[in-house]
């Protein structure tokens, strides 16, 4: 079942991109390059829309199927469908920052209803009991990592690289429950169906639609995975460790010189990086390969009990924020 869910949400994705691609053309919508972009010929946007909907589709299926809790499914298509169609708005045209931050919260509040609030979590002997607080916090999670994800989407692979491997690794974190990892496996897929274009040089971008997407849907997950256990949290949170830190690192860097936070920008680690390198693909690979190698591992062990939470926390930020700190994340762009 999970072999064949993996391979037909790929195969479906791939073939969905290529038909969102022949639209985008059509309908004249590049991302055109300027001053502030990585890539250097226009290139049709709006892919993203591909695997929403074959993840949407096939969330519902499985729901209906009695494979996939009601409240999960309800969870992950509405506050990603919402946080998709806004995202796609804004792809065709503009939303003002105001707005889709209302929608933003208005999408991660749905979510946390349907997950019934934020499950109990505890790291190095502090408690955080499931409530108020807890709920706030989450709801600044969920609205943070849809923005970071959106951040991060800025050279070709990246972030659809990024959510593949933290399916991959969500999945994993979950071996021994198969059924309690198909959504997992299922946007997997997905991605992997549109990552066969996006993979550098870009023939497509996800755009604004994906990337809000998977920020909110993979929050979802690691918050459904925490109630399951509550060490599965943290693993998720190393799982997502390398765009948590560049993301985290710039943001606070320009909030530090009163740099509107909501206006493009290239200041961005992976960014520098590319600069250096000259090329997005080995940005892309690099990080494939330290989630694999380094972040997964790290997941893993404190998932089985291996390492305590704190421990693999800092094992895999520390490293990550010398990284970051190296390629300049948040550095001013004047200065590079």
């Amino acid at each position: 079942m999970a072999f064949w869910l993996v391979v037909g949400a790929g195969l479906a994705s791939r073939g969905l991109t290529g038909l969102v691609r022949r639209y985008a053309l059509a309908r004249q919508l590049l991302d055109r390059p300027n001053a502030r972009s990585s890539h250097q010929q226009p290139t049709p946007r709006g892919g993203g829309v591909a695997f929403v909907l074959v993840f949407l589709g096939g969330l519902v299926l499985l729901a209906g199927q009695g494979r996939v809790a009601p409240g999960l499914c309800w969870a992950l298509a509405g506050a990603g469908g919402a946080t998709a169609l806004l995202g796609f708005l804004d792809d065709h045209g503009h939303i003002d920052a105001r707005w889709r931050l209302l929608g933003h919260l208005g999408a991660a509040l749905w979510l946390l209803v349907w997950l019934r609030g934020t499950p109990a979590l505890s790291l190095a002997g502090l408690q955080l009991a499931p409530g108020g607080l807890a709920d706030g916090l989450a709801l600044l999670y969920l609205v943070w990592l849809l923005n970071l994800y959106n951040f991060m989407d800025g050279i070709d692979g990246l972030a659809s690289a990024e959510a593949l491997c933290a399916c991959l690794g969500g999945a994993l974190l979950l071996a021994g429950r198969a059924e309690a990892a198909l959504p997992e496996l299922l946007l997997g897929g997905a991605v992997a169906g549109f990552l066969v274009w996006n993979f550098p040089p870009a023939r497509i971008f996800m755009g604004d639609a994906g990337s809000g997407f998977l920020g909110i849907v993979l929050g979802g997950l690691s918050l459904r995975a925490a109630a399951l256990a509550p060490e599965l949290f943290w693993s998720w949170l190393i799982l997502l460790a390398v765009f948590v830190t560049d993301a985290t690192l710039t943001l606070l860097r320009r909030l530090l010189r009163a740099e509107p936070v909501w206006q493009a920008h290239c200041s961005h680690a992976f960014q520098y990086a590319a600069r250096k390198y000259g090329r997005h693909r080995p940005v892309t690979l690099a990080v494939v390969l330290i989630n694999l190698c380094w972040l997964l591992p790290l997941a893993l062990a404190v998932a089985w009990g291996d390492l305590v939470p704190l421990a693999g926390l800092l094992l895999a930020y520390g490293p990550l924020l010398l990284l970051a700190l190296y390629f300049r994340a948040g550095w001013p762009e004047a200065g590079r």
